[in-house]
């Protein structure tokens, strides 16, 4: 348990600080007025991932290297990248009714969580 727990720390310290970066870079060369820095590494942590679960699915991946990655790696550089994987399964097993309801309640529901939390500090 501490060998998995030292793991995904350090993934988690290498994607919040690739995150970091990358978001930096990002908008240094888009400077517009939505982040295009976060929807960079949202997409491609999405990416990172679906090649993670096909990769572990056909080839095979140890637990702990797949917690560094997913959990670790993935879950500081972007938790969309999770979002997404759920909402994939969800298609690929014909279940659209749940696909589409996943998507509008964590759509709707985490921007009306943010806008609450804005409002206790307006």
């Amino acid at each position: 348990m501490l060998n998995t727990l030292l793991v995904v720390g350090f993934g988690g310290f290498i994607g919040a600080i690739l995150r970091m970066l990358s978001i930096n870079l990002v908008n240094k060369f888009f400077p517009y007025s939505i982040s295009f820095g976060t929807l960079f590494v949202n997409v491609l942590g999405s990416f990172i991932i679906g090649l993670l679960f096909s990769y572990a699915q056909n080839k095979g991946l140890s637990p702990l290297l797949k917690s560094f990655i997913s959990t670790g790696f993935l879950g500081a550089f972007t938790t969309f990248s999770t979002f997404s994987y759920q909402n994939l399964l969800l298609l690929q097993s014909g279940n659209y009714f749940n696909f589409a309801l996943n998507i509008i309640l964590n759509v709707f529901l985490c921007l009306f969580a943010a806008w609450l939390g804005f409002l206790i500090f307006k």
